[in-house]
């Protein structure tokens, strides 16, 4: 059985598993303050091209978003996103279970486009009653977005003078960071996005690591006791080196760009096949993630044979399904796809 049902269903990257296994045997402190997780932030900053920015680990993307945003919002206050946002539809209500609400907008191919979050804010502080509203707090973006399409340069600098304007932090979620900076056709770099967003995270779980994300601060600006935050939220390891060693590996020898760069071409590939094959794509996408419209008896054949995940329903006969391709996807696997179309 053929599998691209998502980009996290491998184990993790060999190289990684080398140096955990290495590593096994050494007596490190926990928590986080062990000298992999040391070297590690210090890659990351020298990665983001800034020596202003604190970096944290955390076990997983769910709580990573839930943790921060309960940290930079005030008790009264609540998170804008894109109505597709993973905050708002995948998180089982993590969000409003710290007490703070998502506040949906409608979205362009995935993305929260500049216009209508200015337009939002605008209007929400026109209306004299707003103080009897949620106050929105923050600004939670996804790049790549949940449709696989990427902001632009322009976009995200539109994005970050709104944000800057009505004095709001812009977080950036980076389950999928990697597949989206080494995407042909991008104008966005990590660097770009550690000068224009507020905070930001680097993805592991789905970029080679057996878990974890890597939490970023850009402007000095960490909430005050965030390790404890952290914790309280239940996102801290004990055993902190699991976390350190895998994001150390992964930006040693620019680990994480060179597979991300695979997962892409790989992506290229798939997307080529469909193309002379003659499917339908429901939304063009440059990143890691295709999507694709098929008739439920295709689907239903190829099932069989193939994993994907399912997207939405279009109609009675036809259905958008998305197949992924990762830092693991063998062109042997995709050239198998092939025939099968």
């Amino acid at each position: 059985m053929l599998s691209f049902e998502s980009d996290y269903n491998n184990g993790t990257h060999p190289e990684i598993l080398r140096r955990l296994c290495e590593t096994n045997d050494e007596l490190l402190t926990g928590y986080g303050a062990d000298k992999y997780c040391a070297s590690a932030k210090e890659k990351i900053k020298k990665a983001c091209g800034k020596d202003d920015v604190q970096v944290f680990f955390t076990v997983g993307g769910t709580q990573t978003n839930l943790i921060v945003i309960d940290s930079l919002l005030d008790r009264y206050a609540g998170v804008v996103s894109a109505n597709t946002g993973h905050i708002n539809g995948h998180e089982s209500g993590a969000i409003e279970r710290t007490g703070h609400k998502v506040l949906a907008l409608p979205h362009t191919m995935g993305k929260l486009m500049p216009d209508v979050l200015r337009k939002y804010l605008r209007e929400f502080y026109l209306d004299e009653t707003f103080e009897h509203t949620v106050i929105p707090g923050m600004v939670y973006i996804s790049h790549p977005t949940e449709y696989g399409t990427l902001y632009t340069k322009q976009e995200l600098t539109e994005l970050s003078e709104i944000c800057k304007q009505y004095d709001i932090p812009l977080y950036l979620d980076g389950a999928r960071l990697g597949y989206g900076l080494m995407s042909t056709g991008t104008d966005v770099t990590l660097n770009d996005i550690a000068n224009l967003c507020d905070a930001f995270y680097i993805g592991g779980t789905k970029v080679g690591a057996l878990c974890g994300e890597a939490v970023v601060f850009t402007h000095n600006n960490t909430p005050r006791y965030f390790f404890t935050r952290t914790k309280q939220h239940g996102g801290i390891m004990a055993k902190g080196r699991v976390l350190g060693v895998q994001f150390d590996t992964l930006f040693t020898d620019d680990l994480y760009f060179r597979i991300s760069r695979h997962a892409i071409d790989m992506a290229d590939k798939m997307r080529d096949a469909f193309r002379k094959k003659g499917y339908k794509f429901f939304i063009e996408t440059i990143t890691n993630q295709i999507f694709i419209v098929l008739e439920n008896k295709k689907l239903n054949a190829l099932a069989k044979k193939v994993t994907f995940s399912f997207w939405e329903r279009v109609d009675d006969d036809h259905t958008v399904v998305r197949f992924a391709s990762s830092w693991a996807t063998t062109e042997q696997s995709v050239e198998e796809l092939a025939a099968l179309l």
